[in-house]
Protein backbone atom coordinates (compact mmCIF):
# COMPACT_ATOMS: atom_id res chain seq x y z
CA UNK A 1 0.00 0.00 0.00
CA UNK A 2 1.10 3.62 -1.33
CA UNK A 3 1.58 5.95 1.97
CA UNK A 4 0.69 9.29 1.31
CA UNK A 5 2.12 12.40 2.51
CA UNK A 6 -0.43 12.63 5.70
CA UNK A 7 0.20 9.19 7.00
CA UNK A 8 3.74 9.97 6.57
CA UNK A 9 3.98 13.07 9.22
CA UNK A 10 1.81 10.87 11.48
CA UNK A 11 4.00 9.28 14.78
CA UNK A 12 2.60 6.29 15.88
CA UNK A 13 3.54 4.74 19.28
CA UNK A 14 3.10 1.28 20.11
CA UNK A 15 2.54 -0.21 23.85
CA UNK A 16 2.72 -3.60 25.31
CA UNK A 17 2.08 -4.79 28.25
CA UNK A 18 4.24 -7.75 29.31
CA UNK A 19 4.73 -10.68 31.77
CA UNK A 20 7.06 -13.16 31.18
CA UNK A 21 6.91 -13.03 27.46
CA UNK A 22 8.98 -15.36 26.82
CA UNK A 23 12.14 -15.43 24.35
CA UNK A 24 10.31 -15.27 21.50
CA UNK A 25 9.46 -11.65 22.44
CA UNK A 26 12.24 -10.08 20.95
CA UNK A 27 11.09 -11.64 17.17
CA UNK A 28 7.42 -10.01 18.12
CA UNK A 29 9.46 -6.78 18.63
CA UNK A 30 11.72 -7.26 15.53
CA UNK A 31 8.10 -7.35 13.46
CA UNK A 32 7.16 -4.26 14.73
CA UNK A 33 10.38 -2.28 14.05
CA UNK A 34 10.14 -3.53 9.92
CA UNK A 35 6.73 -2.09 9.50
CA UNK A 36 5.98 -0.36 6.68
CA UNK A 37 4.84 2.44 8.86
CA UNK A 38 7.61 1.79 10.99
CA UNK A 39 6.01 3.11 15.32
CA UNK A 40 8.07 6.41 16.30
CA UNK A 41 8.60 4.57 19.53
CA UNK A 42 7.79 1.05 21.41
CA UNK A 43 6.72 1.45 24.69
CA UNK A 44 6.92 -2.26 26.71
CA UNK A 45 5.06 -2.14 30.37
CA UNK A 46 6.54 -4.37 32.25
CA UNK A 47 5.12 -6.23 35.53
CA UNK A 48 8.08 -7.60 36.97
CA UNK A 49 8.72 -10.21 34.78
CA UNK A 50 10.84 -13.16 35.89
CA UNK A 51 12.12 -14.45 32.30
CA UNK A 52 14.07 -11.52 31.35
CA UNK A 53 11.28 -9.88 29.69
CA UNK A 54 12.79 -5.97 30.34
CA UNK A 55 15.60 -6.93 29.04
CA UNK A 56 14.80 -8.49 25.98
CA UNK A 57 12.71 -5.14 25.24
CA UNK A 58 15.71 -2.87 26.36
CA UNK A 59 18.49 -4.68 23.68
CA UNK A 60 15.70 -4.32 21.22
CA UNK A 61 15.96 -0.71 22.02
CA UNK A 62 12.49 -0.20 22.77
CA UNK A 63 11.10 2.03 25.92
CA UNK A 64 10.68 -0.35 28.69
CA UNK A 65 8.53 1.13 31.84
CA UNK A 66 8.68 -1.00 34.79
CA UNK A 67 5.62 -1.54 37.31
CA UNK A 68 4.80 -3.99 40.06
CA UNK A 69 2.52 -7.22 39.86
CA UNK A 70 -0.13 -5.91 41.74
CA UNK A 71 -0.18 -2.57 40.18
CA UNK A 72 -0.91 -4.10 37.07
CA UNK A 73 -4.76 -2.65 36.29
CA UNK A 74 -6.18 -3.44 32.38
CA UNK A 75 -7.39 -0.04 32.39
CA UNK A 76 -4.85 2.16 34.43
CA UNK A 77 -1.78 0.46 33.31
CA UNK A 78 -2.70 1.27 29.29
CA UNK A 79 -3.72 4.57 30.51
CA UNK A 80 -0.63 5.42 32.24
CA UNK A 81 1.56 4.12 29.24
CA UNK A 82 -0.32 6.64 27.37
CA UNK A 83 0.47 9.51 28.97
CA UNK A 84 3.93 8.58 28.05
CA UNK A 85 3.25 8.56 24.25
CA UNK A 86 4.55 11.00 21.80
CA UNK A 87 2.38 9.52 18.98
CA UNK A 88 -0.57 11.00 17.62
CA UNK A 89 -2.08 7.54 17.67
CA UNK A 90 -1.57 4.73 20.43
CA UNK A 91 -1.58 1.09 19.64
CA UNK A 92 -2.00 -1.54 22.29
CA UNK A 93 -1.04 -4.81 21.70
CA UNK A 94 -0.38 -7.52 23.63
CA UNK A 95 2.79 -9.81 24.06
CA UNK A 96 1.42 -12.44 21.89
CA UNK A 97 -0.02 -11.18 19.03
CA UNK A 98 2.01 -11.22 16.17
CA UNK A 99 1.76 -9.00 13.41
CA UNK A 100 0.83 -11.10 10.09
CA UNK A 101 3.14 -9.17 7.72
CA UNK A 102 4.55 -5.94 7.49
CA UNK A 103 1.65 -3.78 6.85
CA UNK A 104 -0.36 -4.16 10.05
CA UNK A 105 0.29 -0.66 11.45
CA UNK A 106 0.25 1.07 8.16
CA UNK A 107 -3.35 -0.70 7.79
CA UNK A 108 -4.27 0.29 11.24
CA UNK A 109 -3.43 3.92 10.40
CA UNK A 110 -5.05 4.03 7.35
CA UNK A 111 -8.45 3.54 7.99
CA UNK A 112 -8.24 5.72 11.64
CA UNK A 113 -7.15 8.72 9.67
CA UNK A 114 -9.62 8.31 6.91
CA UNK A 115 -12.38 8.87 8.84
CA UNK A 116 -12.43 11.53 11.07
CA UNK A 117 -15.43 9.98 12.77
CA UNK A 118 -13.63 6.82 14.06
CA UNK A 119 -12.02 7.28 17.73
CA UNK A 120 -10.52 3.63 17.79
CA UNK A 121 -9.55 0.75 15.06
CA UNK A 122 -9.07 -3.12 16.04
CA UNK A 123 -7.29 -5.46 14.09
CA UNK A 124 -8.62 -9.28 12.81
CA UNK A 125 -6.95 -12.14 14.74
CA UNK A 126 -6.37 -15.05 13.04
CA UNK A 127 -5.76 -18.09 14.79
CA UNK A 128 -2.50 -20.08 15.38
CA UNK A 129 -1.24 -23.19 13.71
CA UNK A 130 -2.23 -25.32 16.87
CA UNK A 131 -5.57 -23.54 17.72
CA UNK A 132 -8.51 -26.13 18.09
CA UNK A 133 -11.11 -26.26 15.69
CA UNK A 134 -13.44 -24.34 18.10
CA UNK A 135 -11.05 -21.77 18.34
CA UNK A 136 -10.66 -21.17 15.21
CA UNK A 137 -14.39 -21.27 14.44
CA UNK A 138 -14.63 -18.09 17.53
CA UNK A 139 -12.10 -16.17 15.70
CA UNK A 140 -13.68 -16.15 11.94
CA UNK A 141 -16.81 -15.50 13.47
CA UNK A 142 -15.70 -12.32 15.60
CA UNK A 143 -12.95 -11.34 12.80
CA UNK A 144 -14.29 -11.92 9.70
CA UNK A 145 -12.67 -10.86 6.55
CA UNK A 146 -14.41 -8.06 5.74
CA UNK A 147 -13.60 -4.62 7.29
CA UNK A 148 -16.92 -2.59 9.10
CA UNK A 149 -17.43 0.79 10.82
CA UNK A 150 -20.44 0.67 13.52
CA UNK A 151 -22.09 3.66 15.07
CA UNK A 152 -24.71 4.36 17.34
CA UNK A 153 -27.40 3.05 14.63
CA UNK A 154 -25.93 -0.06 14.60
CA UNK A 155 -27.47 -0.81 18.78
CA UNK A 156 -31.03 -1.99 17.37
CA UNK A 157 -30.08 -4.70 15.27
CA UNK A 158 -26.37 -6.30 17.43
CA UNK A 159 -26.85 -4.45 20.65
CA UNK A 160 -24.23 -4.78 22.66
CA UNK A 161 -21.81 -6.49 20.01
CA UNK A 162 -21.67 -2.95 18.31
CA UNK A 163 -19.36 -2.33 21.43
CA UNK A 164 -16.78 -4.75 20.13
CA UNK A 165 -13.12 -3.52 20.17
CA UNK A 166 -9.97 -5.91 21.34
CA UNK A 167 -6.59 -4.72 22.65
CA UNK A 168 -4.96 -7.57 21.30
CA UNK A 169 -4.76 -5.09 18.32
CA UNK A 170 -6.39 -1.61 18.30
CA UNK A 171 -5.16 1.60 17.58
CA UNK A 172 -6.72 4.86 19.22
CA UNK A 173 -6.43 8.55 17.96
CA UNK A 174 -4.86 10.06 20.77
CA UNK A 175 -6.23 13.21 21.24
CA UNK A 176 -9.67 11.52 20.87
CA UNK A 177 -8.65 9.23 23.75
CA UNK A 178 -8.14 11.47 26.31
CA UNK A 179 -11.12 13.70 25.05
CA UNK A 180 -13.38 10.46 25.93
CA UNK A 181 -11.95 9.97 29.02
CA UNK A 182 -9.46 7.17 28.15
CA UNK A 183 -10.09 3.57 29.91
CA UNK A 184 -12.05 2.52 32.87
CA UNK A 185 -9.65 2.22 35.76
CA UNK A 186 -9.41 -0.19 37.81
CA UNK A 187 -11.25 -2.67 35.34
CA UNK A 188 -10.71 -6.46 35.39
CA UNK A 189 -11.67 -6.88 32.33
CA UNK A 190 -13.54 -5.15 28.82
CA UNK A 191 -11.92 -1.55 29.03
CA UNK A 192 -11.62 -1.66 25.14
CA UNK A 193 -15.38 -2.42 24.78
CA UNK A 194 -16.55 -0.20 27.55
CA UNK A 195 -14.01 2.64 25.90
CA UNK A 196 -15.95 1.15 22.97
CA UNK A 197 -19.40 2.09 23.76
CA UNK A 198 -18.40 5.51 24.90
CA UNK A 199 -17.13 6.72 21.78
CA UNK A 200 -20.38 4.96 19.70
CA UNK A 201 -22.59 6.68 22.90
CA UNK A 202 -20.87 9.98 21.74
CA UNK A 203 -21.45 10.12 18.54
CA UNK A 204 -18.10 8.83 16.88
CA UNK A 205 -17.51 5.30 15.54
CA UNK A 206 -15.31 2.34 16.13
CA UNK A 207 -13.63 0.84 12.92
CA UNK A 208 -12.87 -2.76 11.99
CA UNK A 209 -9.86 -3.57 9.55
CA UNK A 210 -10.02 -7.09 8.10
CA UNK A 211 -6.61 -6.15 6.55
CA UNK A 212 -4.91 -5.24 9.48
CA UNK A 213 -4.04 -8.72 11.21
CA UNK A 214 -2.46 -10.33 14.07
CA UNK A 215 -1.66 -14.20 14.58
CA UNK A 216 -3.78 -14.51 18.65
CA UNK A 217 -5.64 -17.45 19.64
CA UNK A 218 -5.83 -19.36 22.78
CA UNK A 219 -6.75 -23.29 23.65
CA UNK A 220 -7.94 -22.29 26.94
CA UNK A 221 -9.36 -25.01 28.96
CA UNK A 222 -12.83 -25.78 30.36
CA UNK A 223 -11.68 -23.88 33.68
CA UNK A 224 -9.97 -20.97 32.02
CA UNK A 225 -12.86 -20.10 30.11
CA UNK A 226 -14.51 -19.79 33.35
CA UNK A 227 -12.59 -17.76 34.60
CA UNK A 228 -12.37 -15.49 31.89
CA UNK A 229 -15.96 -15.28 32.44
CA UNK A 230 -16.23 -14.86 35.84
CA UNK A 231 -13.84 -11.85 35.57
CA UNK A 232 -16.21 -10.70 32.07
CA UNK A 233 -19.39 -11.03 34.49
CA UNK A 234 -17.59 -8.97 37.51
CA UNK A 235 -16.71 -5.94 34.87
CA UNK A 236 -20.42 -5.96 33.38
CA UNK A 237 -21.58 -5.88 36.85
CA UNK A 238 -19.00 -2.59 38.18
CA UNK A 239 -20.50 -1.19 34.98
CA UNK A 240 -24.05 -1.93 35.03
CA UNK A 241 -24.57 0.57 32.21
CA UNK A 242 -23.73 -1.06 29.12
CA UNK A 243 -25.82 -4.03 31.00
CA UNK A 244 -29.30 -3.27 28.71
CA UNK A 245 -27.50 -3.46 25.53
CA UNK A 246 -26.63 -7.36 26.24
CA UNK A 247 -30.25 -7.96 25.74
CA UNK A 248 -30.42 -7.42 21.80
CA UNK A 249 -28.10 -9.66 18.93
CA UNK A 250 -27.85 -13.28 21.09
CA UNK A 251 -24.29 -12.94 19.91
CA UNK A 252 -23.32 -15.88 22.31
CA UNK A 253 -26.53 -18.49 20.47
CA UNK A 254 -25.46 -17.41 17.53
CA UNK A 255 -21.76 -18.23 17.84
CA UNK A 256 -22.66 -21.69 19.32
CA UNK A 257 -24.81 -22.05 16.43
CA UNK A 258 -22.39 -21.55 13.89
CA UNK A 259 -20.18 -23.95 15.98
CA UNK A 260 -22.73 -26.73 15.68
CA UNK A 261 -23.23 -26.07 11.75
CA UNK A 262 -19.86 -26.54 10.81
CA UNK A 263 -18.81 -29.58 13.27
CA UNK A 264 -22.05 -31.27 11.78
CA UNK A 265 -21.15 -30.37 7.96
CA UNK A 266 -17.71 -31.73 8.41
CA UNK A 267 -18.65 -34.38 10.53
CA UNK A 268 -16.76 -33.74 13.58
CA UNK A 269 -18.73 -34.99 16.21
CA UNK A 270 -16.00 -35.39 18.97
CA UNK A 271 -15.80 -32.03 19.17
CA UNK A 272 -19.87 -31.44 19.47
CA UNK A 273 -19.84 -32.16 23.59
CA UNK A 274 -17.15 -29.71 23.66
CA UNK A 275 -19.56 -26.77 22.19
CA UNK A 276 -21.60 -27.96 25.25
CA UNK A 277 -19.49 -28.25 27.73
CA UNK A 278 -17.20 -24.72 26.76
CA UNK A 279 -20.67 -23.26 26.32
CA UNK A 280 -21.43 -24.31 30.46
CA UNK A 281 -18.31 -23.36 31.61
CA UNK A 282 -18.83 -19.86 30.01
CA UNK A 283 -22.76 -19.12 30.67
CA UNK A 284 -21.95 -20.49 34.85
CA UNK A 285 -18.39 -17.98 35.29
CA UNK A 286 -21.00 -15.05 34.19
CA UNK A 287 -23.50 -15.17 35.74
CA UNK A 288 -21.23 -15.82 39.20
CA UNK A 289 -19.40 -12.97 38.00
CA UNK A 290 -22.33 -10.77 37.59
CA UNK A 291 -23.17 -11.64 41.57
CA UNK A 292 -19.46 -11.47 42.92
CA UNK A 293 -20.40 -9.21 45.45
CA UNK A 294 -22.30 -12.08 46.87
CA UNK A 295 -19.62 -14.00 47.12
CA UNK A 296 -16.77 -14.41 49.71
CA UNK A 297 -13.57 -12.38 48.71
CA UNK A 298 -11.53 -15.34 48.82
CA UNK A 299 -13.61 -17.34 46.01
CA UNK A 300 -14.14 -14.56 44.00
CA UNK A 301 -10.07 -14.30 43.86
CA UNK A 302 -10.12 -18.31 42.82
CA UNK A 303 -12.47 -17.84 40.57
CA UNK A 304 -10.73 -15.01 38.64
CA UNK A 305 -8.07 -15.14 35.98
CA UNK A 306 -6.38 -12.31 37.20
CA UNK A 307 -6.26 -12.32 41.13
CA UNK A 308 -3.38 -9.42 41.54
CA UNK A 309 -6.35 -6.93 40.79
CA UNK A 310 -8.47 -7.70 43.74
CA UNK A 311 -6.57 -5.59 46.44
CA UNK A 312 -7.40 -2.48 43.51
CA UNK A 313 -10.95 -3.13 43.00
CA UNK A 314 -11.34 -4.09 46.91
CA UNK A 315 -10.13 -0.11 47.56
CA UNK A 316 -11.92 1.20 44.73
Amino acid sequence: MHIDSKQQQLQLSVIIPTYNAGHNFKQLLTRLQSQSLRPCEIIVVDSSSTDGTAEIALQAGVRVLSIKQSEFDHGGTRNWAAEHTTGDIVVFMTQDAWPADDQLLEELAQMLTTNRELACVYGRQLAREDATVIEKLVRFNNYPPVSSVKSKEDIPRFGLRTFFCSNVCAAYRKDMFIQLGKFDAPVIFNEDMFFAARSILNGYQVGYCATAEVVHSHNYTLKQQFKRFFDNGISMRRNAWIMPYSAVGGAGMQLIKTQLRYLCKERRWLWVPRVFTEAAAKFLGFQLGKRYEMLPKVLCRRFSLHPNIWQKLNAD
